[in-house]
This record gives C-alpha cells, structure tokens and sequence, in this order.
C-alpha cells in the first residue's frame, strides 16, 4: 500500500500552503492509500484551534473541515 507523509511549515503566514498538507491526506483516504500529517515549524500552531479555526487557503475547503475529515479517518497528525 502507498504511503503519503504530508508536511506543512505554514500557518497563518500563507493560509493556501498551510491547508495544502490536509487537502494531500484528505485525498489519499479518498483513493485508498495510507497518509500522515507532519506540522513543522510555524505548521506546528496550526495544533492550536484558535489559529486552524482561522485559515482558509484559496480553491480549499477551510481548515476546520478538512481537520474533520482527518480526525474521522484517524489520520495521525505529528508534532
């Protein structure tokens, strides 16, 4: 089975490429594969809800819904 390990280093900073990680893993649920989730560096506040309940990248869905579909498909997040 293919794996996927998603990195993010944005938050707040560049709300597109900070959602880019969670749009990755929240696609390859979708298509069967294995996927993770690193927050790295400033990616790391995005564990804080006060700060993901905030960013909405262009052409995504907002945080909050993306982070939902992870946490129903149990994807690890690491910090």
């Amino acid at each position: 089975m293919t794996k996927i390990l998603a990195i993010t280093t944005h938050a707040t900073d560049d709300p597109t490429r900070a959602t880019l990680a969670f749009v990755l893993a929240a696609g390859a649920i979708e298509t069967g594969k294995e996927a993770a989730i690193a927050l790295i560096a400033d990616g790391s506040y995005l564990a804080k809800p006060e700060i993901a309940k905030n960013i909405h990248g262009v052409a995504a869905p907002p945080l909050p819904d993306l982070i939902s579909k992870i946490v129903e498909a149990m994807i690890p997040v690491y910090i």
